[in-house]
Order: C-alpha cells, then structure tokens, then sequence
C-alpha cells in the first residue's frame, strides 16, 4: 500500500509529507480521496499535499454544500408570467396491491389479456374472434387472441408459437417459407398479448398473419401546438463517486437562466417543467461491494444532497419518478418515493412524487414516464444491445406493453390489475436506466431516452457502455433539442 500511494502522487508530479501520507493510509476509502486531492492541488496550482491541503480540501468539501445557484432574474420575471398547470393520469401509488398468491397471479395476467385485446379489437379484422377452445375443429378464417406461453423452433425451421387465453390453449405454426411471418417472429417475446390470422385443422393454427395491439399514427399531437419547453433527466445517482457534480450544477444553472448562448437562455426562459425518470440517487446495496463506489454511503444523506440540488430550482414544477436505485420496493409498478427516505424533497412544494410507470399531462403535452427495467429483459430476448433504446421503444409500443415478459430480470408485481399495459397512447414517452441518450419519434410520438449523470463506472468499463453523461434532450414548442453540460 505505501508504494501504491505514493507512486500516485508521483505520477501526477505532486509531493506528499510524511503526516499527509499517515492520514491518507489511514482512510479507509484511500484511493478515492487520492484522486480528489490530486484534482484539487492541480485546481490550485500546488505541488505538495500536506495535513493543511487535507484540511483544506475539507472545508471546501464542507462550504460546496452550502453552495446556492439563484435564479437569473429575468428567468424569474418571464416565470412569474407562466402559467404550469399539470395533471397526474396514472400514479399506482395507492392502488397497488397483492397477497402475491396464485390467484393474484390470474387476476393480472386476465387484466393483461383483456386491456389488450380490446386493443387488438380496435383492428376491425378482429371484432369478432374466435377463443382457443373452438380452435379444437377445422376453421378456414380464424381470428384469435392469445398470450404467449413460448416460442420454440422446429428442426425443419418453422416457428411454434404456443398461445393461451381464458378460454384454452393452441400452437400456432409459423411455416419457415414465409420470410414475412419468419422476420416478424424475430419481434416476438413471452408473455405478450398478440393476434393471429390464420386457419386451423383442428390441431395445429396455422399463421398468415401476426398483429400486435400497435398504435395508429397521432397526426394530431400534444405537441404540435406548445410554446414552452420541457426537460427530460433520468439516472442522476447522486451519492455515487461518478456522479458528475459539475455536469449537473451547470444544467441547474441552466434551468435557472445563468448558463449558454441567447438560443439556450431563452429556451430556458421557456422552461416550465423538469421531469426526472428515476435513479435520483445512487442507493444502497444495489449490487455486491456497491459501498466502494460510494461518496454517500447512507441513503438519507443521498436524497438529502438531492433536495439541496434540486432546492435551486423553486418556480417550475418537478415531477419525481423512481427508478430500480431509488428507495422503494423493486417490482413494477414502483410506488412514488415517500418522505421516510426522502422528507427533504417531499417538503419542496414544487416537486410532484409520482409511480413508475407513470402519466402526466402537463399543459397539454401527456408525458408517459417510465424508467426502463425491462430493457434488461428485452435485450436478452431480442439479441441487441443497450444502446439500441430507439428500437426497444418502438416495439415496446407496438406491444402496447412496457414490459411485456414476466418472470425474468425485472421483477413485477403481480397485482390485481396489469397498471404496465399502454392503454392510451401518450404524445412523448420518456425513459432512463440504459444511460445512453436516444431519440426517435415513431407515428407521432416522441419517445426519448434521457441518458445520464454518471460517469462511466467500473462494471460499464467491463462490458465497453460508454454513457452520454450531461447531455438533457429538451422537447422545445414540439421540436427535440438536446443540449450538453459534460464541460
């Protein structure tokens, strides 16, 4: 260890004493507050560490915290002449609700089936529909609906495709020459709600056509006629050691009028909501040796910083979702955060808590926010990547489902009603966990990944995800702009 510390120091061309050196050893956290203290000497422009340059170090650590970002004040009139009405749609927080026995598992899984095949319904080729159990005969035109129980491959190449509904069960064949059916059954995932087209002989379905709940294009949009703007941030993870403190003071500048050119200035003058998608902070006991990783190790003290932070911003409203990092249960829907953990922001009057998934209208513009567990799950099912949010949006939308597959990563809940179906399409649908910005507006609906606030940690350094850290789309009167406070 004493040839580890100093040779550190050495490398970045600084001098240590002897009594800095016994100080620095003795944390426990050493390596971290090496690297701080390298950043803070070269800040200053010294060359020596000394008890005085800890001490100092830690005082400043100690006033950062009492640092205040103020609002511009011509933000501050433009704002007082906003008017920033909003409604919560959907917010599951009290209306969640399960024993978690097996026949809670039914009532979900009948809610999923019935939201989306009134969806399907929707589709006149499916008005009228013949249940699973009448599919035991021959039938020339069949149109059923059906939950996916699994998906499996023939060793002469055709698809199985096996369905269930209230009513009984069948196989649904996909023939290997029909390269449309084929390609389409590439996009299908377990436990999924789908239509099927086809003919029966009594045993076997066979498909010509697969249909998904889908959405009709929104040519008339929320969007189309706002004149304001809204902000997007997602996995913030205050407390961690990457969260990229800087980065996020020069976004709060922003929001408050004191940072960029006239165009970003006046977009911010513009700004009259912040909607933030889960991972606030960076949690406790998230994943093994997580501590290490840590600058905040308690979780009161994470959302504590976070009211400081968010405590800058006080004339626009703030809706708060939470994410798999946050302080409330893991399985969807996940209830808003509560003030056991978080009284600080729950006494800001600015800032709304909401579910995850959640709805908001916000003058017009309805904003379905949703954090993005299932992502995990989508990934491994469809063989993509993280980076490939656009695509997983798009059919998570088709799906009219966030998170269509059961029992795997993300864990849900299996509650009396299936609060994670789509049943209404928003105008923009935002979500986080991937760390990784994206945007795509898919028949008229703007859906968006808002990236992230954390540097690239050790676990993202193993599998090469570089984050796009500070980088907030903005959906400015309609159009998408996103602006980069990394440096």
């Amino acid at each position: 260890m004493v040839n580890d510390i100093i040779k550190k120091f050495q490398k970045a061309n600084i001098l240590l004493n002897n009594n800095a050196y016994s100080e620095i050893s003795s944390n426990e956290d050493y390596d971290y507050l090496i690297g701080e203290l390298i950043r803070y000497v070269e800040d200053n422009d010294e060359f020596i560490i000394t008890t005085k340059t800890i001490r100092d170090y830690q005082k400043r650590e100690r006033e950062r915290i009492h640092e205040e970002i103020k609002e511009n004040p011509e933000t501050k009139k433009i704002r007082q002449t906003l008017e920033t009405p909003y409604e919560i749609l959907l917010d599951t927080t009290n209306k969640s609700y399960t024993d978690g026995d097996i026949q809670d598992l039914n009532k979900y899984f009948n809610s999923r089936y019935e939201k989306l095949r009134k969806i399907i319904q929707q589709n006149p080729e499916f008005r009228t529909v013949n249940d699973l159990k009448t599919t035991k005969q021959k039938i020339d035109s069949l149109h059923s609906i059906g939950i996916i129980n699994s998906i499996n491959k023939t060793k002469n190449g055709h698809i199985i495709v096996e369905i269930e509904d209230p009513t009984g069960d069948a196989s649904v064949i996909l023939l290997k020459d029909d390269e449309d059916l084929i390609t389409q059954s590439n996009n299908l995932v377990k436990d999924e709600v789908i239509g099927v087209v086809g003919s029966t002989n009594g045993n076997l379905i066979k498909a010509d056509e697969i249909v998904h709940p889908g959405v009709i294009r929104q040519d008339i949009s929320g969007t189309a006629g706002m004149d304001f703007s809204i902000a997007f941030i997602s996995d913030v993870h205050i407390g961690s050691k990457q969260f990229d403190e800087a980065a996020f003071n020069r976004f709060i500048k922003w929001v408050n009028g004191n940072e960029g050119d006239d165009d970003k200035r006046e977009m911010a003058n513009n700004l009259k909501y912040l909607v933030i998608g889960g991972d606030l902070v960076d949690g406790i006991g998230i994943y093994p040796n997580q501590d290490k990783e840590l600058k905040i190790k308690d979780i009161y003290d994470q959302y504590e910083e976070a009211a400081r932070l968010l405590g800058d911003i006080t004339d626009i409203p703030i809706i708060l979702s939470p994410g798999n990092h946050d302080a409330t249960r893991l399985a969807e829907p996940q209830p808003a955060i509560t003030d056991k953990y978080a009284k600080g922001l729950c006494e800001q009057k600015n800032i709304e808590m909401v579910s995850n998934p959640s709805i908001v209208n916000l003058d017009g513009v309805k904003v379905l926010v949703y954090h993005g567990r299932s992502f995990d799950d989508m990934v491994m099912a469809m063989n993509i990547t993280h980076a490939d949010t656009d695509q997983i949006m798009k059919l998570l939308l088709e799906k009219r489902h966030l998170s269509p597959i059961y029992g795997e990563r993300n864990a849900l809940a299996s509650e009396f009603e299936d609060y994670m179906v789509m049943e209404e399409v928003p105008d923009v649908i935002h979500t986080g966990h991937v760390h990784i910005n994206s945007y795509t507006k898919y028949k008229g609906v703007h859906m968006l990944n808002s990236g992230t606030f954390q540097k690239q940690t050790e676990f993202q350094k193993i599998y090469n995800i570089v984050p796009t850290c500070g980088q907030v789309p903005i959906l400015n009167k309609g159009k998408m702009k996103l602006l980069d406070f990394s440096s």
